[in-house]
């Protein structure tokens, strides 16, 4: 399964790569009509299949252990759970990223203070407190095991408990992804940038320290968007 994980976030590296090609050489057709809801949520399970799937492969493999011993419940069940809360993002990232698709690419000097604002909220994220917490539990998949794997015998348990993991992984991430958004871009310096932040916050041995000093970087170039909003255009 774990094989499974990696070519399916290949698969979303592809798609994401053809998606960013295709809104960066789409013009003002393109601007005139963004893509829809049933467009944007596959982009999206996409990008965030490229990008999650890579950092969570060790309590993947913990999991899959486990399910190789008849411990818990089969692996799908967990890894389910995860991508349908996930996905369920795909929501609310599409009613902020529809009004933003045409300012952004137009250069309005609001969407680029906008955007600005996002960058410097996800810094103030990477160092706060309730990112700490969300981190350690992605950090540490035995500890998450021992206090949320009690009911993973049961398919529903194992289910459950992919949310709660995809739920800390939000907490962790969702200002990275926010990010995303703000630019309305699906970016793919954007996101390699951002996945190897997530990959190296939750699995190196020094990974928050990678993540708080991520924080300047983000308030820099959030501050640089507020007094010159028109480099909008440059960074999404």
């Amino acid at each position: 399964m774990p094989l499974v994980l990696i070519v399916l976030a290949g698969i979303g590296w592809v798609w994401s790569a053809r998606v960013a090609a295709d809104m960066a050489g789409g013009g003002m057709e393109h601007m005139a009509a963004p893509m829809s809801l049933g467009a944007f949520v596959i982009a999206w399970t996409a990008m965030m299949a490229a990008m999650m799937l890579p950092a969570i492969l060790p309590v993947v493999k913990l999991y899959a252990r486990a399910a190789a011993g008849n411990t818990v419940a089969p692996l799908p069940f967990f890894v389910g759970g995860y991508l349908v809360l996930w996905t369920a993002t795909a929501v609310p990232a599409y009613l902020a990223w529809r009004p933003l698709a045409v300012p952004v690419a137009e250069g309005q000097p609001w969407a680029g203070r906008a955007a600005g604002v996002t960058l410097i909220a996800a810094a103030l994220w990477q160092i706060s407190p309730l990112k700490s917490v969300c981190l350690r539990h992605c950090r540490s998949p035995l500890g998450f095991f021992l206090r949320y794997g009690g009911a993973s015998r049961l398919p529903t348990g194992a289910f459950r408990m992919g949310v709660v993991h995809g739920g800390f992984c939000i907490g962790c991430c969702w200002a990275m992804f926010a990010v995303l958004v703000a630019t309305a871009s699906m970016s793919l310096l954007w996101m390699v940038a951002f996945t190897l932040l997530i990959v190296a916050e939750k699995n190196f041995t020094h990974g928050e320290r990678v993540g708080l000093a991520a924080a300047p970087v983000l308030a820099a170039l959030g501050l640089a968007l507020l007094v010159s909003p028109s480099l909008i255009i440059t960074i999404a």
